[in-house]
C-alpha cells in the first residue's frame, strides 16, 4: 500500500482561519438610555452623580461600546464622562453598537499579527470563518498582508478564488 501524501502541506500554502482574530476579551455595552430623566432627557447633575457613584471597576479589562438604545439627544460631553471613567480601568471603549467594536477589536488583532511568516507566502484565506463582520474582516486583512505576500486566495485549498497575485 502506498503512503499518502499531503499535497495542500507539501504545497507551500498558508492556510489562514479569520476566526483566529476574533475578540477575546468579553464584550459588554453600557445604555445611557437608563440615565435618562423619564426617557427623555439627561440631567447634567443626576448624571455626573451616576459616573461618580458607579463601579467602573466592573469593567476592568473588558471592552466596553457606549450607546443609547433610546430615541433621545444625549450630549457629547456624557459619553466623555463616561470614557473618562473607563479610561485606566477597561481595556478599551468605544461609542458606538457591539459591531463597531467587534469590528475595531478585530482589526487592532490583524494589525498586531506578525508578518514574518507571510512574507513571500502564499496565502489562502478560509472560507467560511466564523467572525462578525467577515466582509470588514477579509477587507482589513488584505490591507495587512498584501504588501508581504506573494499571493492571496480564498477558499479551500481544494478550490480557491485568486484574490491577489504579486506581478
Amino acid at each position: 500500500m502506498e503512503e499518502i501524501i499531503n499535497k495542500v502541506k507539501d504545497s507551500g500554502l498558508i492556510s489562514l482561519d479569520l476566526a483566529k482574530f476574533n475578540p477575546k476579551e468579553q464584550i459588554i455595552g453600557i445604555d445611557l438610555a437608563e440615565q435618562l430623566w423619564q426617557g427623555l432627557v439627561l440631567k447634567e447633575k443626576d448624571f455626573r452623580n451616576w459616573i461618580k457613584e458607579n463601579d467602573w471597576k466592573q469593567f476592568e479589562n473588558k471592552a466596553i461600546y457606549i450607546y443609547c438604545s433610546a430615541d433621545a439627544f444625549v450630549p457629547t460631553w456624557a459619553y466623555m464622562l463616561v470614557a473618562s471613567a473607563l479610561e485606566g480601568i477597561a481595556k478599551t471603549y468605544i461609542v458606538g453598537n457591539q459591531l463597531d467594536l467587534q469590528k475595531q477589536l478585530i482589526k487592532t488583532a490583524i494589525f498586531n499579527e506578525p508578518l514574518d511568516e507571510y512574507i513571500d507566502g502564499r496565502v489562502i484565506v478560509k472560507g467560511c470563518s466564523d467572525i462578525p463582520a467577515p466582509d470588514f474582516s477579509m477587507v482589513t486583512l488584505i490591507q495587512h498582508l498584501q504588501p508581504v505576500v506573494k499571493s492571496i486566495m480564498y477558499g479551500e485549498p481544494c478550490s480557491t478564488v485568486p484574490v491577489f497575485k504579486r506581478k
